[in-house]
């Protein structure tokens, strides 16, 4: 889809409000946290959005998740920063399921920057350019960096990201090489946000830290938009969804919400399952206890950096989002974790990355213990392409000036 540069494109936003206790906030002007210290979201004019967009409008456009520009808060058509985005494809996983058609992942690792980290930060970063902000911090664990980098670059904007010092390695370098000032910290994400928050006052940066600014959940958002699409306007029965900061669960919650309430969908809901490492679970350990929020988890630790997040603000809005759906929240081990990835990997060709490789061992554990039906539409999310982390060694080799012994092959 393509408009003129210059054109103010039809947007429905009305107002802003505080998640926690409704507070109302004027749209078009930048907000953090709200007074009540927790993440703040976009409201929209739905009967007008209705009225001004069609599903068979929709089906005509071409390209990623911008496509849905009326469903987003950017108001100008050059303040949208583009990278190339497709709709990410659903991949079926017939052989690790029972049913043909039952298993599927949505491979987000097909994004800009390989990862579901372009969907939000495509959004905070463009309506960042639409506030004529020029220098953006976030702490990440390597996606989001990655995002914010590439996307900023391109916006013409200035970043400064702090990431945990065992990060992996292509994440850093990639950070860097897209024009951000990178720095390691000795310590977790949370550590990192420390930082980036305490210097805003010297440094004037806007903090893009996982929902403590409106946007990046409404890009986030753009997965459940997409999957209802795909799916021929309806929601699968199991949403898998690896969870560190929640900001896509806690979107595709309010995505199918929307949907509903412009009778573009029924009212049957996925049920969310929130998919953590036992290393970091704090979703998994308030849901089980049956709280609405989740303490710090200590000393976290997961070969899935992902979902290394030991505190979310937007704990309760997870937590919801599962409850209502009548979901769960699940950890699972780093060897279990591994193992899958592997095997789907080895078996399948589906190169998961460790947080998408965690999902699929969710599911796997929730078909043994019958939370799951061999009938059950189940949708996986791997949030990032495999090739960014760490893969086992490939050492064998041939010396082409010795007899080659073909038997061995």
């Amino acid at each position: 889809m393509s408009l003129p540069a210059t054109q103010e494109f039809p947007t429905f936003v009305t107002h802003l409000e505080c998640s926690m206790t409704g507070e109302r906030y004027e749209a078009d002007t930048p907000h953090g946290l709200s007074s009540a210290g927790k993440p703040i979201l976009v409201r929209y004019d739905l009967e007008a959005l209705k009225g001004a967009l069609d599903k068979e409008t929709l089906a005509q456009r071409t390209g990623g998740f911008w496509r849905y520009r009326e469903f987003l808060p950017v108001r100008k058509t050059t303040n949208v920063i583009s990278l190339g985005e497709v709709m990410t494809p659903l991949m079926p996983l017939d052989g690790m399921a029972e049913k043909p058609g039952t298993l599927i992942v949505k491979d987000e690792g097909r994004l800009p920057t390989g990862s579901f980290k372009a969907r939000g930060l495509a959004l905070a970063v463009s309506m960042a350019k639409e506030f004529g902000i020029n220098h953006l911090a976030m702490p990440t664990n390597g996606n989001a960096g990655a995002a914010m980098a590439a996307y900023a670059s391109r916006g013409g904007m200035r970043t400064t990201i702090f990431c945990p010092a065992d990060t992996p390695e292509v994440n850093v370098r990639e950070i860097a090489l897209q024009g951000a000032d990178v720095y390691r910290v000795n310590g977790l994400i949370n550590d990192c946000g420390k930082i980036v928050g305490e210097g805003k006052a010297a440094t004037g940066w806007f903090d893009v830290s996982t929902l403590k600014e409106p946007y990046r959940i409404e890009g986030k958002k753009t997965m459940g938009l997409e999957l209802a699409e795909q799916l021929g306007w309806r929601v699968p029965d199991v949403i898998f969804y690896p969870t560190g900061g929640g900001t896509g669960l806690i979107g595709m919650w309010k995505a199918f919400d929307e949907l509903e309430r412009m009778g573009w969908i029924g009212s049957k809901r996925p049920k969310m399952v929130a998919v953590q490492a036992t290393g970091c679970a704090p979703i998994v350990k308030a849901w089980e206890e049956g709280e609405e929020h989740a303490p710090l988890w200590e000393n976290a630790h997961t070969e899935a950096a992902g979902i290394r997040v030991p505190i979310a603000v937007g704990d309760f809005l997870i937590l919801r989002a599962v409850r209502e759906s009548d979901g769960w929240a699940q950890a699972i081990d780093d060897p279990t974790i591994m193992d899958a990835r592997d095997r789907a990997a080895k078996d399948h060709g589906m190169l998961l990355c460790p947080e998408g490789a965690a999902t699929l061992a969710a599911y796997e554990a929730a078909r043994r213990d019958g939370r799951v039906s061999a009938d059950d539409e189940c949708v996986l999310y791997n949030c990032a392409t495999g090739l960014k982390y760490p893969m086992p060694g490939a050492d064998q080799s041939l010396d082409r000036h010795q007899t080659i012994d073909y038997g061995q092959f």
